[in-house]
């Protein structure tokens, strides 16, 4: 399974993914999902998958041979004038290729292939923008209304998100922010799992000013994880006892 997270701050993005995926139990493997293309003081463009992994991995694969391309071919990530224009044709591209295999498998294909992708990045002159692509080629974007995305198994962080976001918070309490929902998602489901990437992209910068994989024995989501269970038992000693014998019985 999956767990990836886009949250969108005045200050920029946070974004970060897991990299389990596994086919039963005793059949666990790691896999990057976040993957970013960037030009220098122009533009930054991140992805996170979820879904089938053979889907995703020839959405990546081929988006990474068209930056490959020559110049006077053009590619979609790197010389698309807006981020609406980078989702609409990410989205084709995932659509022909779930088309394909499904049709080449037939009925057996048939919802085997699906896929999710969040995208989000900055190109200079415009605001930073995040967008869910869904398998059907079709996208949201993330507005005041709905400021982050979840793809694969969101049930479980995203009341933390809900409760604790705020738009104007900075970007480091947006990583705590995302480290306390992921803590919560894989103490509740074995199939995610560390390592973490996490992504900062803060406005105006056109580039990762953060990247880093929160690994098995990294001291900070150590530190979160038990700081957060304990502070779920203060919180919960310190409400009101219940009583069987209540005045407004």
């Amino acid at each position: 399974m999956t767990y990836c997270v886009g949250m969108k701050l005045d200050k920029g993005l946070v974004l970060m993914s897991d990299t389990r995926t596994n086919s039963g139990v005793d059949n666990i493997s790691v896999f990057r999902k976040m993957f970013t293309w960037q030009i220098p003081g122009d533009r930054i463009i991140t992805l996170m998958t979820a879904g089938n992994l053979a889907t995703t991995q020839a959405v990546i694969s081929q988006l990474e041979e068209r930056t490959k391309e020559p110049d006077e071919r053009g590619n979609i990530l790197l010389k698309s004038p807006t981020m609406f224009q980078v989702a609409t044709e990410i989205g084709k591209l995932m659509r022909n290729i779930i088309g394909e295999r499904q049709e080449a498998n037939g009925a057996r294909g048939r919802g085997r292939f699906t896929a999710s992708i969040i995208v989000a990045g900055q190109i200079k002159g415009m605001e930073p923008r995040l967008f869910m692509v869904y398998p059907e080629g079709n996208f949201i974007e993330a507005s005041l209304d709905t400021p982050f995305f979840q793809i694969g198994e969101t049930k479980y962080g995203r009341p933390i998100i809900i409760r604790g976001y705020d738009r104007h918070m900075s970007l480091e309490d947006g990583v705590k922010l995302l480290m306390v929902s992921f803590d919560s998602t894989l103490k509740a489901n074995l199939s995610v799992g560390l390592p973490l990437d996490l992504q900062v992209i803060e406005r105006d910068t056109y580039e990762a000013g953060h990247q880093h994989r929160v690994a098995h024995d990294d001291s900070y989501f150590q530190v979160i994880s038990t700081g957060w269970g304990d502070a779920l038992k203060s919180a919960f000693h310190s409400l009101p006892d219940y009583s069987f014998y209540r005045q407004d019985d």
